[in-house]
């Protein structure tokens, strides 16, 4: 049975959607889908992971107890599982009784400092998630977030991806401003945008400064 439901990804007899019907209804295969991740096959391994994807926004509590896993993931050889961990982290925060999170938050937050703008823009794009479940990171995540426009510039982080992920900062900034204590920070930042020769960073920044800066 094992392989047998794993290899249908291989030869497209199953689809993603089809599997992930298929563990919905029997939670039972999840050690399995687990499992998959680490096979040599790149269409189980990034198959299992958007299953597991799809699992952490619907029941996060069922992934929960394999927290560990994912927190090992994120240091995956391979970039698109770090990209898949750190999505079903984010989701898992909701859930994390054990602070599991807030232990390996400053490894979380490190990669800000990646050389590849995917990377960037999803701890950034996650963050506004986990701030709303964690507000007593709050601050620690608004550090990090006003850090972007101090990142490095690399062959695969141009600075027009800084301004992506300048965009994304706000975004999930927007998500938890009146928690925010330090108010005058973040306004500093936005306003630094607000005339961003990338049009959606503008509008944005705009956007942001009419809800809030009153």
């Amino acid at each position: 049975m094992k392989h047998d439901l794993l290899g249908k990804l291989v030869d497209k007899s199953i689809t993603k959607k089809e599997l992930l019907k298929k563990v919905k209804q029997n939670f039972d295969l999840l050690p399995e889908i687990i499992d998959g991740v680490s096979s040599g096959k790149a269409t189980i391994r990034y198959g299992c992971g958007k299953v597991l994807m799809d699992l952490s926004e619907e029941y996060p509590d069922k992934l929960y107890p394999y927290m560990d896993f994912f927190i090992k993931l994120l240091s995956s050889k391979y970039r698109i599982l770090t990209w898949q961990a750190m999505f079903i982290i984010a989701n898992l925060t909701k859930v994390d009784k054990n602070k599991k999170f807030d232990s390996i938050f400053d490894k979380y937050y490190s990669f800000l400092n990646d050389e590849y703008m995917v990377t960037v823009a999803n701890v950034v794009g996650h963050s506004g998630k986990i701030a709303l479940v964690k507000p007593h990171l709050i601050p620690k995540i608004t550090k990090e977030l006003l850090k972007v426009e101090n990142i490095k510039t690399t062959p695969h982080l141009t600075d027009e991806c800084k301004k992506v992920i300048a965009e994304k900062a706000i975004q999930s900034i927007d998500m938890f401003f009146p928690q925010i204590e330090n108010k005058d920070e973040v306004i500093s930042f936005v306003k630094k945008h607000a005339a961003s020769s990338r049009k959606t960073l503008k509008t944005k920044s705009e956007e942001f400064l009419n809800k809030w800066n009153t």
